[in-house]
């Protein structure tokens, strides 16, 4: 029996009010039959009545665990239907963003470097110790990296975008926010679809869904897809088409229904992506460049022209993932309990390779950056009441355990070493040599004693890098609804997350020049000139002039050795000592910015442990009323935790107190220098006050919040490496709007816009200097979505419907600031010319036939707005600037039928 009641008075119970639509953009509902009611499992995945259309129910969502209406929800959530992903052509989550505003999606060198964010705040996906602070489920399974649900979304019935932190309904790093998959449920009615689309740059998209019984209590259901394209951008070194599409999916599901108060879906899925992926731009050219092209590389010409959409790159870049997954739920009614158990195990592997220079030049045989593996178990269990009386509660238990593995390498080409003669010193000449190169080996080998002829910046050197984390987490946490009156609800939540990690890194650099101490070759160097320019004055010899080997000898010949020790030696190491750090006296100092993959000190070791235990808890309060029947209104303060991260990167390094540990326990790795090993616990607080009304010809939801993030963990590219920390604490306030109109049954507006004002209150260890105080320039101030569709029947029964969608983000900063550039004003200023302003305008027009067949015609980025969607320092090219852009206008037809 399905029980019915409005407003947030039955938070506590499973409710469904029938008799709403909503138009093809996510979080709006309008009323339209109330008379309409439909079945919905325990945890709200399946809708059978008139279908799971924008056009036939009221949404839906499943945001605090327990069915409800979009308008009942007592928190901030955008639902996207999967009427809206088919009009959209909306395929994987970064087509998503196109209509939720307050959700950004971003994508670097690979997939693997995929990050979300909600409300501005998100964890670079660019590190495979980091997991993201918005959490991304599926089913209410758990992907504990970004890359783990990349692909097509498969059978899609929704996707809710949860604002703010919720730990206390989500057992894993939920601090700021929540990416919900919710797939349709085999169902015991026979129905399926089929799907083909053809478009733009060859591409081609075939997806088919069929489910239907197997017996009186099994039903089944199947999808599958299949998503190819050309790459838009042209490598001119090569002729290769990159940044294509080449990507599957299958997924299966059994539901075992014997009763009323059983039920099991079991869930199996496989993906994979195999792709060239990613093309990097040249923005800014530096003297860097003048010795790329010196040595015969080329890069993109300048000014950059986005839409030129032109690379040169030596190596064939490629992104290759693997995704496989099964999953098990369980629901039973025990009177008015009802217990759920959702038991998962996923896998997840990538091999990713890049152009690291991003030049033709054979500087590097490309930088292997992405062997990963991940394998992960979750099982989550819930207890969930349905009592008649006032109070009412969720509690639950989650346990994960993970081993992720990873490596990755950069392997010096045949151009290296006349590219660093270059940037030695020497001249720049045709063709180009190696005599400043020449020249520093034999300096060296004399200074040292040992040869290193022809062993600097030698092809085939690199840096080779692999690491190993183990995480094991588990968390207790539960929601108590009490009704105070008819239609105020009280609610309290708690989670308590516990988290342990453990990693081990087998890491080795073989690039000569970078394991050289130049301070201490530096010293001798300054001991031996203090020692010949004191000999030379000892002789008479003219002021300035340095004394040769045979005329030390000589004068310790005539003074003795001890003198000499006493009045010549001693000094010049006294000043030697006291100067080898200073770069105005040892000028080998000048050299460390070649030094470009320096040794890694391994860990464990005998100071650094490498492991964190840790724990916190979360909390919410939250009031919510019943104002009227239309509109609803909620009050709600709650805190987030995501534990400890580990810097799995070759930039890993140890904190200033343990490396001069290591270095006084004599175990220090040459040239170690502190850093950032692991980046401590983040925690958000949010504020919020919400407003929903539903008034059948309009709606409007109204967020204002106040949200805050202690310990952020941050992941800024250095040019060479990766620089993990904390920034103590950053804040937004914010505003956030979605509505629509329906002037007639037919046509329906819609508007979704946030507002975020954004800033550091206490960031003083970033990579640019203290920027406590400042505006956090890479979050837009606004972001709206505007929409509108035209649903129009026809006397057949037939369907004609028009849909459209403005997406526009106002001018952001591309990156924070470039490392190179010095000061922090000099950071931001030089930043500047790479803003972004985003004009994204989707359409369809679809004829639907009332015997289930669909056609439309559609088109994405249909004003080819081109921007630069991130920014970096090109690796080893001091001054350079590259970057990456967004995808071009693409347009095609789709046919689809449903039986």
């Amino acid at each position: 029996m399905i029980k019915t009641r409005t407003g947030f008075a039955g938070t506590a119970r499973f409710t469904l009010l029938a008799g709403a639509a909503a138009l093809a953009l996510p979080g709006i509902a309008y009323a339209q039959d109330a008379d309409v009611q439909a079945q919905v499992d325990s945890d709200g995945d399946n809708i059978e009545d008139a279908g799971d259309s924008d056009t036939g129910n009221q949404i839906i969502v499943t945001a605090t665990k327990r069915e409800q209406t979009l308008q009942e929800t007592p928190v901030a959530v955008s639902v996207t239907t999967a009427e809206t992903i088919e009009r959209a052509q909306i395929r994987d989550v970064s087509d998503l963003a196109s209509v939720v505003p307050s959700l950004r999606v971003s994508q670097s060198q690979s997939q693997f470097a995929t990050t979300y964010s909600i409300r501005g705040f998100g964890t670079s996906g660019n590190n495979l110790g980091l997991e993201p602070s918005v959490a991304m489920f599926v089913d209410g399974v758990y992907r504990s990296r970004a890359i783990a649900q990349i692909s097509d979304l498969p059978d899609i019935q929704r996707v809710e975008v949860l604002r703010g932190p919720q730990s206390t309904l989500f057992g894993k790093n939920a601090s700021a926010g929540v990416i919900s998959i919710v797939t349709k449920e085999p169902s015991f009615d026979f129905g399926g679809s089929i799907e083909a689309t053809y478009g733009n740059y060859d591409a081609m998209v075939a997806k088919g869904y069929l489910t239907g019984p197997i017996g009186d209590a099994l039903a089944f259901s199947v999808a599958a897809g299949i998503n190819k394209r050309d790459g838009y951008v042209t490598n001119l070194f090569n002729g290769d088409d990159v940044n294509n599409r080449d990507r599957w999916f299958t997924r299966g599901q059994l539901m075992f229904e014997p009763s009323d108060t059983f039920k099991f879906r079991l869930i199996g899925d496989y993906d994979k992506i195999t792709e060239k992926c990613c093309a990097a731009f040249n923005l800014q050219r530096s003297p860097a460049t003048a010795a790329i092209n010196a040595i015969g590389g080329l890069v993109n010409p300048t000014p950059f022209d986005p839409d030129a959409d032109v690379v040169y790159s030596d190596v064939v870049p490629f992104s290759n993932v693997r995704n496989w997954g099964v999953s098990g739920q369980a629901d039973i009614e025990l009177g008015a309990l009802t217990v759920t158990s959702i038991t998962a195990y996923r896998d997840t592997k990538l091999n990713a390779n890049q152009d690291v220079d991003f030049t033709s030049a054979r500087l590097a045989t490309g930088a292997n950056i992405g062997q990963a593996r991940i394998k992960t178990f979750t099982e989550e269990l819930r207890v969930a009441s349905d009592f008649d009386g006032p109070l009412n509660f969720l509690l639950g238990a989650y346990y994960f355990k993970e081993k992720a593995r990873t490596a990755d390498q950069i392997v010096y080409g045949a151009d290296f070493r006349n590219y660093a003669n270059i940037l030695v010193g020497g001249p720049i000449t045709s063709p180009p040599n190696d005599a400043a190169v020449d020249s520093l080996e034999a300096t060296i080998t004399a200074l040292t004693g040992t040869n290193y002829i022809n062993r600097f910046f030698q092809a085939g050197q690199g840096f080779f890098n692999e690491m190993r984390q183990d995480n094991e987490s588990y968390s207790l946490f539960g929601n108590v609804d009490f009704e105070i009156t008819d239609g105020v609800t009280f609610t309290v939540g708690a989670n308590y997350t516990n988290d342990s990690k453990d990693i081990v890194t087998n890491s080795n650099s073989t690039d000569v020049f970078s394991g050289l101490n130049l301070t201490a070759i530096g010293q001798t160097a300054i001991t031996q000139q203090g020692i010949a320019l004191g000999a030379g004055q000892a002789l008479g010899l003219a002021p300035g002039t340095l004394a040769t080997a045979a005329q030390v000898q000589t004068l310790i010949g005539i003074i003795g050795l001890n003198s000499f020790n006493t009045l010549i030696a001693g000094p010049a190491a006294a000043f030697a000592a006291a100067n080898a750090s200073n770069p105005a006296v040892n000028p080998l100092l000048a050299l460390r910015p070649l030094q470009f993959l320096p040794p890694f000190q391994n860990c464990p070791n005998a100071v650094e442990a490498c492991s964190t235990r840790d724990g916190d808890w979360s909390w919410t309060a939250r009031l919510a009323a019943e104002l009227t029947p239309t509109l609803n209104a909620y009050v709600s303060w709650s805190t987030g935790y995501k534990a400890p991260s580990f810097n799995l990167s070759r930039d890993s390094r140890p904190t200033a107190i343990d490396r001069t540990a290591l270095i006084t326990q004599g175990i220090a790795v040459t040239n170690l220098s502190a850093g950032s090993r692991f980046a401590a616990a983040e925690n958000s607080e949010v504020y919020e006050l919400g407003l929903k009304g539903n008034w059948g010809l309009a709606a409007a939801n109204l967020t204002v919040f106040q949200q805050s993030i202690k310990n952020f963990q941050t992941n800024v590219f250095t040019g060479t490496g990766f620089a993990l920390g904390n920034a103590e604490k950053q804040s937004t306030f914010g505003v956030e709007f979605d509505g629509y109109v329906r002037p007639t049954d037919e046509l329906t507006f819609n508007l979704a816009m946030t507002y975020l004002d954004p800033k550091y209150d206490v960031y003083t260890g970033s990579v640019f200097g203290d920027v406590s105080g400042t505006e956090i320039v890479t979050i837009p101030k606004l972001s709206a979505v505007f929409g509108a569709q035209w649903d129009q029947e026809l006397g057949n029964g037939d369907n004609i419907i028009a849909r459209a969608d403005f997406s526009y983000v106002a001018p952001v900063q591309a990156a924070e600031g470039l490392v190179a550039f010095g000061s922090v004003a000099a950071n931001l200023a030089a930043a500047r010319p790479f803003r972004n302003e985003v004009h994204d305008l989707n359409a369809s027009l679809t004829y639907a036939m009332d015997m289930g067949l669909e056609l439309s015609i559609w088109g994405r980025n249909l004003l080819n707005d081109r921007n630069i969607t991130g920014i970096f320092d090109s690796t080893a090219q001091t001054g350079s600037v590259s970057g990456y852009t967004n995808t071009p206008r693409t347009y095609g037809v789709t046919g689809r039928f449903k039986f």
